[in-house]
């Protein structure tokens, strides 16, 4: 019994004393440090978190008396260093890590954070990728490279420029922050067009290489994304290699103003070597702590605790402890106490001289995990408020400074919801993350060699290495491209057209033409085109035809010449037919216009009989009269006057189709004795392919291509032809002596072929639309400005002269008309009009048998009231008489008739 009350009484004690541990706050809160002491970055980030430290140990209002301990611990630049100094400050029990600077011992101290569950906080680690899910206890308290590379790219795009190269330190840091910067720039269809990698400890031997071998690249935009570096070793070794002049530019990150921030006054004489050069850096807004805190950095110098001017990642830092300080305040009036606890995993491990048994895990990491996301405060270099998905401070912009006789210029600024602007991010208004193109502006920027002129940014040959240009060469349609006996000297309408249009590029350009062929036969244009795609050429200059699947290697400039593939077979001519002038219309055309003439001069005869003395007299007289008078409407006026008004109602409709008609013969006629006619069945493209003929086409040309891929006719049909006498004989031959049944090839080749023989022609239309251009490698910017430069010369008839020039000395071949079978006019072209016709006669005649119907009735009816000699005579009722008498009283006159009705009715006015 009595020991029973013992045991009860010492576990009462050992809950009493654990309760009393547990519930009372720390007096000491340690948190940890790592960085590279002597960097750039590091000189700043010392001074200012111990300054951090001493603020806020002198606050007592924050953590409640607690006194707040940093230990900070040397990386020396080395991921494998940093990571052993992780375990270290861990080991004393740090609550959270502030650092490191390093993207790449981030990425293995978040390992190691992510284990123990120990916030880590890094005021300069940029690397996007550290945002990733898989570092859930990373909080970056400073912009990262996804936001900085964002305005780079606008950067360049504001200025319109399509390639870059970019240089880089080839790790972590600055693979991700390039990767970041090429998917941007994609976005803005642009793009990396090559990539610079250095080591992460580069001497100047290698750099001045890699420079080098640059020179000979075409893009002369340079974006440097790499360490802070105090020697500025990558704009000393370009302005030794000549390349700080008015051709190049030059973009660094915010790397360079950190960099050049840092330097001492007496330094500044540095800042010669980057006279010309555009940098980011990250923007943060004036205010009364952060000028506070700049003239107590001038005391701190003076003292001796700090040896380097301030640049933004000593603010980043000094708000970073703060940013911890607070948070950690807000844990303990939480959570009340720090603990930690043993990770069995490690308990399992086996003793070793390296103590890893002895890491505990913080119990409290994903609560202060979740308090540091929820700050929200106003520190030196701007608002301190974390996005909660990425983990990233929330964007406050960057500044676009310009370094100018070595003083520094703030031109704009850029911020994601506004993009650029003279006006500092926080005055302008939060809006859409989207931002009008046309409204962003940045100030006058001096490029390098003092030009104030935005360089064109590229360089697409010099002397040393002139522009390779590939030029077919043709045996036959020499005229347009050919070598001068082997001489390497070209000429021809192409070159010709090269040469004009090269004149009104606005730079120059060395380059060197480069014959491709055997001389034996004409060369394959496809080959000609995947040679610069391949780069064995920079450009080619020819004859080429813009087709889709050249498209989809190279870009072509602007079409100088239109043309399409069109049918060319033998013809005849037409002129010495007999029956020429029937050919206009066919014959139901002709028949239906026939028989409108007789039916026109029925019903005209019919409306003017009774009123118009002219269509009166014999019958045979008044039979020549209605003939005539229909016919000759065709000629001139005619001799008899319409009367009637339904007469002349149905003249009007009448002479207007006469008008149609005889207008559309003249011109179907004229067509037809001034043009030749094909003497094959062959129409068309559907003709041919149905007629099984063999096909020529011409040796090279993308008409095989087409033919075969888009037309399926089989390739044993099709005929290689290599010149026009080729040509003339295969067609000469015809399908059933060896020859062929008809040639296709493209329009300029055939008028050219045809302007020296009238004995074939061009069938059809032209059954495919293409252009003639010049190729260059995908995305070349020289392709935009020939491009323009042929518009010009098309807008100011050069271009029409240089054609005149090789192809109008015995007359221009496309100034005759190639439409060698016009078409005849047929009645659906004309029927509406034939069918106005017809109704208004039909109306008519309707109208006026009603009217003669109703006056025969009454006729009838005054026979029955007054008996005559003529009614007696005509009392026979018979319908045959009724008919007979019914004519009769038609051919009487109008005027008996009415006399007739006024006689009996005098009040009684006929209609």
């Amino acid at each position: 019994m009595r020991y029973s009350v013992v045991l009860a009484l010492h576990t009462l004690i050992w809950v009493l004393l654990t309760a009393s541990f547990y519930c009372q706050k720390p007096s000491v809160v340690n948190i940890g440090a790592i960085f590279t002491f002597d960097s750039v970055i590091g000189r700043v980030a010392k001074p200012a978190m111990e300054a951090a430290v001493s603020d806020v140990n002198a606050d007592s209002r924050i953590l409640k008396g607690a006194k707040l301990e940093l230990i900070m611990e040397n990386a020396n630049c080395s991921a494998f260093l940093g990571s052993i100094e992780a375990f270290q400050v861990l080991d004393k029990g740090v609550v959270a890590i502030i650092g490191p600077q390093s993207s790449a011992i981030a990425h293995m101290i978040s390992e190691i954070a992510n284990g123990l569950q120990v916030p880590l906080i890094s005021y300069a680690a940029t690397d996007p990728t550290l945002s990733a899910l898989q570092f859930p206890y990373f909080l970056r308290a400073t912009q990262s490279d996804g936001y900085q590379m964002a305005a780079m790219a606008g950067l360049i795009d504001y200025y319109g420029w399509k390639q870059v190269i970019a240089v880089f330190v080839d790790d972590e840091y600055g693979r991700n922050g390039i990767s970041a910067l090429g998917d941007e720039l994609e976005r803005k269809m642009t793009k990396i067009a090559y990539k610079l990698a250095l080591p992460v400890q580069f001497n100047q031997s290698y750099l001045t290489d890699l420079l080098h071998k640059s020179k000979l690249l075409g893009p002369r935009v340079y974006v440097v994304h790499i360490d802070p570096d105090p020697r500025l070793r990558i704009f000393k070794v370009a302005k030794e290699l000549q390349m700080m002049t008015s051709d190049y530019v030059w973009f660094a990150t915010d790397w360079l103003s950190t960099t050049i921030d840092s330097f001492s006054p007496m330094s500044r004489t540095s800042l010669a070597v980057l006279d010309g050069v555009v940098a980011l850096r990250q923007h943060t807004p004036q205010s009364n702590r952060k000028s506070a805190f700049m003239s107590r950095w001038k005391e701190m110098q003076k003292e001796g605790l700090a040896s380097s001017e301030l640049n933004v990642y000593g603010l980043l830092a000094y708000d970073a402890v703060w940013t911890v300080a607070k948070s950690i305040e807000r844990f303990i009036d939480e959570h009340e106490n720090i603990s930690f606890s043993v990770l069995d995993k490690l308990l399992e491990l086996k003793p070793s001289e390296i103590q890893l048994r002895k890491l505990k895990i913080f119990d409290g990491g994903p609560l202060l995990r979740e308090k540091l996301l929820e700050t929200n405060m106003s520190g030196l270099a701007g608002e301190v408020r974390f996005n909660q998905e990425d983990r990233n401070i929330v964007s406050g912009g960057y500044d676009v400074i310009n370094i100018e006789k070595m003083a520094i210029h703030t031109v704009g600024f850029w911020s994601n919801y506004s993009g650029f602007s003279v006006s500092p991010p926080e005055t302008v208004k939060r809006g859409t993350s989207s931002y009008p193109p046309l409204d962003q502006k940045l100030g006058y920027v001096t490029w390098p060699g003092g030009n104030t002129v935005t360089p064109r940014g590229w360089v697409i040959a010099d002397d040393e290495q002139p522009l390779r240009i590939g030029v077919p060469k043709r045996v036959s349609f020499v005229e347009f491209a050919r070598e001068l006996n082997n001489s390497h000297k070209i000429e021809g309408y192409c070159i010709d057209v090269f040469m004009a249009a090269r004149k009104l590029v606005p730079y120059d350009i060395p380059y060197r033409f480069v014959p491709f062929g055997n001389g034996q036969s004409n060369p394959n244009y496809d080959e000609l085109v995947k040679m610069v795609a391949q780069n064995v050429f920079d450009a080619a200059v020819g004859d080429i035809a813009i087709v889709k699947n050249r498209t989809m290697i190279v870009d072509f400039s602007q079409p100088y010449a239109t043309t399409g593939l069109v049918i060319v077979a033998p013809v005849s001519n037409s002129k010495s037919s007999a029956w020429v002038f029937l050919q206009p219309f066919t014959w139901e055309l002709w028949s239906v216009t026939a028989a409108s003439f007789v039916i026109v001069a029925v019903v005209m005869w019919t409306l003017e009989h009774r009123v118009n003395d002219d269509f009166r007299g014999p019958p045979k007289k008044q039979l020549a009269t209605m003939f005539l008078f229909s016919f000759s409407t065709l000629f001139k006026k005619n001799q008899e006057d319409t009367v009637s008004p339904l007469g002349r109602i149905v003249m009007v409709v009448w002479l207007f189709l006469l008008m149609v008609i005889t207008s559309s013969y003249t011109a179907s006629l004229t067509s037809i004795l001034t043009v030749q006619q094909i003497s094959s069945p062959i129409t068309g493209i559907d003709s041919l392919i149905a007629s099984n003929w063999p096909i020529g086409y011409q040796v090279g040309s993308f008409a095989y291509s087409y033919l075969t891929e888009s037309l399926y006719i089989p390739s044993s049909r099709l005929v290689p032809l290599g010149s026009p006498e080729e040509y003339e004989r295969a067609l000469r031959q015809g399908p059933d002596n060896g020859g062929v049944g008809a040639v296709i090839d493209e329009l300029t080749y055939i008028e050219l072929f045809l302007s020296r023989r009238t004995d074939f022609g061009i069938i059809g239309q032209t059954f495919t639309r293409s252009g003639w251009g010049f190729a260059f490698q995908k995305d070349s910017p020289l392709a935009v400005d020939m491009s323009t430069a042929i518009l010009k010369l098309s807008e100011n008839g050069e271009l029409r002269k240089i054609h005149e020039k090789w192809f109008c000395k015995m007359g221009c071949p496309g100034d005759k008309d190639q439409d060698i079978e016009p078409n005849r006019l047929h009645l659906i072209s004309f029927w509406g009009l034939y069918l106005l016709c017809g109704a208004f006669s039909v109306v008519a005649f309707v109208v006026f048998l009603i009217r003669m119907i109703y006056q025969f009735v009454r006729y009838k009816k005054r026979q029955v009231n007054h008996p005559s000699p003529v009614s007696t005579s005509s009392s026979n009722t018979r319908c045959s008489q009724v008919i007979s008498n019914f004519v009769d009283f038609v051919d009487e006159k109008e005027e008996a008739i009415k006399r007739m009705f006024q006689h009996d009715n005098p009040q009684v006015q006929v209609c």
